[in-house]
């Protein structure tokens, strides 16, 4: 089967695969060390936001975080008729753990690499994420959908779909199809990056963005962008997971070409900053994100968001703000599908000529 000759070839793909890095725009702030984090059945939080999950790595501020995360093609592929023995050997562990009970899975479906404690870390602190680099780990993706979820289940009656992409490391695109010439550029990030919520809340599904940030789905956090997430626990507890090889803005369908990555992350502890919401930050744009169940409400913190953070950045009025966003900015619908919807303002840097 031509999906099994593809995870095959999966050590050798992630050891030729390039390099997704971007000339970082910030200005570099040394790292003591780099720590390396591997998924495995005792470094893995399975479906949750635990702010109870005891952590798998403790790391300073300002240090490099090499690390891995499994697929969620992986436990679609352990099935009979596709399952050549090769697929992720990692997500048999953790499948294996789960069966056996000493993996706890739930709420949510997303297997997530940490949690991980940064030194110094408090409440009301921000988590600055940069992201060095994000690689492909395996030379293929995949999309599927059921009757049961998306955002138009109801067009699609008594259907289950699963199509695998592969991945072409050195073209940096997919075969969406061969046969009609559809490929699709490859831009990975991970769509899951959050810390854990407030201890009160307790476990959280893994599908649902929030203010702890989480499964955005935000397509704009490729390798030499930032993201900033306000901190409720100590140490953060940062869980990572949901690579994404590409995905268009809506994942309508309720999945992107969903792939294994390996990325450098360095994590900074902000005791200047106060959010309520996280950020984003690119070398060109300036990003707000809100998430709800109501796409309207999402829409007005969003903006919102993006009026306070012209006034946090550049010491815009409101009224001016309001005037920017409406006349400058563009503002997008990040995912349609994940139980509440998010949604993500585009500031442009380039408006402020002088800067």
């Amino acid at each position: 089967m031509r999906t099994h000759r593809f995870a095959a070839l999966a050590l050798v793909a992630a050891a030729c695969a390039p390099k997704a890095t971007t000339a970082p725009f910030w200005a570099p702030t040394p790292a003591q060390a780099t720590h390396t984090l591997r998924p495995s059945p005792t470094t893995v939080v399975n479906g949750g936001y635990d702010p109870e999950a005891a952590p798998v790595l403790r790391m300073a501020s300002g240090d490099l975080l090499d690390v891995s995360t499994v697929s969620t093609c992986g436990t679609r592929l352990l099935q009979a008729g596709k399952d050549s023995g090769t697929v992720e050997p990692t997500i048999r562990a953790i499948q294996a753990a789960v069966t056996a009970g000493t993996l706890k899975r739930g709420p949510g479906g997303h297997v997530l690499t940490g949690p991980v404690y940064v030194n110094g870390a408090q409440p009301g602190d921000v988590l600055e994420v940069r992201f060095h680099a994000v690689d492909l780990a395996i030379p293929y993706a995949c999309n599927s959908f059921s009757s049961r979820s998306g955002f138009i289940p109801e067009d699609f009656p008594n259907t289950t779909r699963s199509k695998i992409i592969p991945l072409d490391a050195q073209r940096m695109v997919g075969h969406f199809d061969d046969t009609l010439g559809i490929e699709i550029p490859l831009r990975p990030f991970f769509g899951s990056v959050g810390v854990a919520p407030p201890v009160a809340r307790g476990r959280i599904n893994s599908a649902p963005p929030g203010m702890h940030a989480g499964n955005l789905d935000n397509k704009e956090l490729t390798a030499g962008t930032v993201l900033y997430i306000p901190v409720n626990v100590a140490g953060a507890l940062l869980h990572i997971g949901d690579g994404h090889a590409a995905q268009g803005d809506g994942e309508v369908d309720i999945t992107a070409l969903e792939t294994a990555l390996r990325g450098t992350l360095q994590l900074i502890v902000r005791k200047d900053m106060k959010l309520t919401w996280p950020r984003g930050e690119t070398r060109t744009h300036w990003i707000s994100m809100a998430a709800d169940s109501n796409l309207t409400v999402a829409a007005k913190i969003a903006v919102r968001e993006a009026i306070t953070l012209l006034g946090d950045v550049y010491k815009l009025p409101r009224e001016d703000a309001y005037q920017l966003v409406s006349t400058a900015c563009d503002v997008r619908i990040t995912q349609l599908v994940d139980g509440t919807m998010g949604v993500h303002v585009m500031i442009p840097k380039a408006l402020f000529v002088r800067r």
